[in-house]
């Protein structure tokens, strides 16, 4: 009796583990209720299929829907209720996610936010300079999770510290977000702004950027509301200037991202971009969801040059024109009244108030960039060549050479790669064909194109490979 009481309790955790899914909503049924049941092993929802229901009905009732063809159409039959409302039948069987059995943990616990200053020395394991920037967002975001944690201070309502960080391409703003999100272990999306447009047009809803956080939190609305949203190229949803046009993907778009930055409910879509009768909809409080804008605003450096130049501009003790020409710190000065210049509203800006630079790459920054981070890429080299027991060096004169030529494509930190990728395709290509080669050392004088790299024989002195 024993051995088979055992065996049924078995027998009914297993069960609870396996539940059946909607085809359309993937809402398992727990949420969704009784599914009814189609050919194939199919489920759909009451939801949604009431849904497709009202769709047919609004088309029969338009005259636009005719029934003869719903019959001819192929791989289409008719519904069995029966099957529905017969309890006897097995079920489709889907395991569910373990993930579940975490849901009972608090989502955030104060203890566990890490201080700012290990923030940002885990920021510096991956990202070279900024320092001022890794210091104002280890500060904000810190400030941000003790707010989400703690929920309210004493009445006293802590606001939420959204981020817009300026600089230009290539000097790190996406990959700090990333390093960020990753350290404090919350879901991250990262959205364009460049497809957002206003409500009825086509593109992405502005609700799109939630629902992308939505699926990063995969679909843990609990969760959701505690992440990173971090809006990319936000400089192109500037006012249009001189235009007569609807402005639907500029002005626009900041005007209905005002009530989501500062918190608000939204309903978002689940599984899509755009609110349809047939996708399931849920409510997100974006109340305590950080959102961090990033743009490279191109022209901004000129407005300020303007106005710096009309401020030193008269009297005796006047400036040059050209004295900000050539500073690389020109936008460390910027002001509010720049970026609302530059095209941005001011209840937008006023929505993200905490504004900080990046700066632009020099030389000494790109090389530090090559061989310090835990992933540089001189390190992935090495690694790939290592599998085929090969040793990789790389001379300081080359990696000052390869500096130098990435400055001048002025797409920051992302031209190292492509430079790297041209000099070492031969190496790659060539390696695997000798299994004598044991080192290999890169010059300068094969970055410049005046020799080859240095090729070292398994037990024999470095030669040079002509």
């Amino acid at each position: 009796m024993t051995d088979n009481y055992n065996d049924d309790e078995v027998i009914d955790q297993e069960e609870k583990k396996q539940e059946k899914f909607c085809f359309l909503c993937r809402r398992p049924e727990s949420k969704a209720g009784p599914m009814i049941e189609l050919p194939n092993n199919i489920h759909i929802c009451t939801d949604c299929m009431q849904k497709s229901f009202n769709s047919m009905n609004q088309q029969f009732n338009d005259g636009k829907f005719n029934y003869a063809d719903l019959m001819n159409m192929p791989n289409v039959s008719m519904i069995d209720l029966s099957s529905f409302q017969n309890p006897g039948q097995q079920p489709q069987k889907i395991h569910k996610k373990k993930k579940e059995e975490k849901a009972e943990k608090p989502v955030l616990d104060l203890k566990n936010i890490p201080a700012p200053h290990k923030i940002k020395e885990t920021l510096d394991q991956y990202v070279i300079g900024q320092e001022k920037a890794k210091k104002v967002m280890s500060v904000a975001v810190y400030n941000h999770y003790k707010r989400v944690a703690t929920d309210t201070m004493d009445e006293i309502e802590i606001e939420k510290s959204n981020m817009l960080m300026i600089g230009p391409t290539g000097c790190g703003k996406t990959y700090l977000v990333k390093t960020l999100a990753k350290l404090l272990d919350v879901p991250l999306a990262i959205a364009d702004a460049t497809s957002l447009t206003e409500a009825g047009y086509i593109g992405d809803d502005i609700e799109s950027v939630v629902s992308k956080l939505l699926a990063a939190a995969d679909n843990d609305v609990e969760r959701a509301e505690h992440g990173i949203i971090f809006i990319d190229e936000i400089d192109k949803i500037a006012k249009k200037k001189n235009t007569n046009q609807r402005d639907v993907s500029g002005e626009a778009v900041q005007q209905g991202m005002l009530k989501l930055l500062e918190g608000s409910e939204v309903e978002v879509p689940v599984g899509a971009n755009s609110k349809n009768a047939m996708v399931p909809l849920v409510t997100v409080n974006t109340r305590n969801i950080l959102f961090i804008c990033g743009g490279a605003f191109p022209d901004l450096e000129n407005i300020i040059k303007e106005r710096l130049n009309k401020q030193a501009s008269i009297g005796f003790y006047a400036d040059l024109k050209d004295k900000y020409d050539h500073d690389p710190h020109l936008l460390q000065k910027v002001t509010v009244e720049d970026i609302r210049s530059f095209g941005m509203i001011p209840e937008f800006i006023g929505r993200l108030p905490i504004i900080f630079t990046l700066d632009g790459l020099s030389e000494d920054m790109l090389v530090k960039i090559l061989k310090e981070p835990k992933n540089a890429i001189l390190k992935q080299y090495q690694k790939l060549l290592a599998l085929d027991e090969v040793k990789l060096e790389f001379e300081e004169g080359a990696l000052h050479a390869i500096a130098a030529k990435a400055l001048e494509k002025d797409t920051g930190a992302r031209a190292l790669r492509a430079i790297l990728e041209e000099y070492m395709l031969d190496i790659m290509y060539e390696i695997p064909k000798d299994d004598n080669i044991g080192e290999v050392v890169i010059t300068r004088e094969y970055i410049e194109g005046n020799g080859g790299p240095k090729v070292q024989l398994r037990g024999q002195e470095r030669i040079e490979k002509r």
